[in-house]
């Protein structure tokens, strides 16, 4: 990741693209992963054109892998000139008042928050890897400029709650199948899916307001796009709560469908008596 870092970013951008393809050649279990998710969600398109897609998604996700480099080991002034942050100005009314970052998986995720970090104190939870040497890395180049922290899930929320209270921003990023504790089933492009219930909950227990923050792959490098913060947010509803925050990723994902996370098991969790869409016999 060190070297990689060195090169230009049309060059990196060409290699992660041709790694991605490779990937989709390669990873059977994740093709097929990518390729379910897609059909539930797109069922309109053909299958070439799900096929399509998803490769365009493998290219994308290759892509962000190899750039993992530039924001583990890039120069601040680099990290500016590659991710273009749109609407920071509006975090700036939020300074020591507690916030809620909402940022879905899309293939920038990393580049945004390495973006945010040269602004602001961010706190996030993270999920531990297999590999702990790779899970190192991936944190310290994350927390590489100071003034932000991690928690691991096994930890909970409540290192993240501190650091709130010390004015760091929560980037939060809810949309995962974390199973069926404290989640709903509401719709997620037409399927019911299991939404867990944190983002208005965290929002209630501490008054704080939710900015949604996306960040789009582009050719030229990334573009972290800082939404308007939610109003009305939480309201009386649980269940209400989460289709709001599955519509409002929706229409993200709309936007630009191959830079989306399709390669996580996004529908494991069924509804009682439904099975898995994942099975292969």
């Amino acid at each position: 990741m060190w070297l990689l870092h060195w090169l230009p970013l049309p060059l990196l951008a060409a290699l992660g693209r041709g790694l991605g393809l490779a990937l989709y050649a390669l990873v059977a279990e994740r093709r097929h992963v990518t390729l379910t998710n897609l059909g539930l969600c797109f069922p309109k398109l053909s299958a070439a054109e799900q096929s399509a897609l998803a490769r365009r998604h493998f290219m994308a996700f290759g892509r962000s892998i190899l750039e993992l480099g530039l924001w583990w080991h890039a120069s601040p002034a680099r990290i500016r000139r590659l991710v273009r942050l749109d609407g920071g100005d509006r975090l700036a009314a939020y300074q020591d008042k507690p916030v809620i970052l909402l940022v879905p998986h899309f293939v920038g995720i990393d580049a945004g928050w390495i973006r945010l970090a040269l602004e602001q104190g961010l706190v996030a939870i993270y999920t531990r890897q297999k590999n702990r040497v790779f899970e190192a890395a991936m944190n310290g180049g994350r927390l590489r400029f100071g003034n932000c922290d991690l928690a691991s899930r096994q930890e909970g929320t409540r290192k993240a709650l501190k650091a709130m209270k010390a004015g760091r921003f929560f980037h939060y990023s809810p949309d995962m199948d974390y199973g069926p504790k404290e989640s709903v089933f509401v719709p997620f492009f037409g399927v019911p899916t299991a939404t867990i219930t944190g983002l208005a909950r965290l929002a209630k227990l501490t008054g704080a307001t939710v900015i949604p923050v996306v960040t789009r792959m582009a050719e030229n490098g990334y573009v972290a796009t800082v939404g308007e913060p939610w109003a009305g947010f939480p309201g009386a509803d649980e269940a209400a709560d989460a289709r709001r925050l599955n519509a409002f990723i929706e229409a993200e994902v709309l936007r630009s469908p191959e830079q989306y996370y399709w390669l996580h098991k996004r529908f494991k969790t069924r509804p009682p008596g439904e099975p898995s869409p994942y099975r292969t016999s």
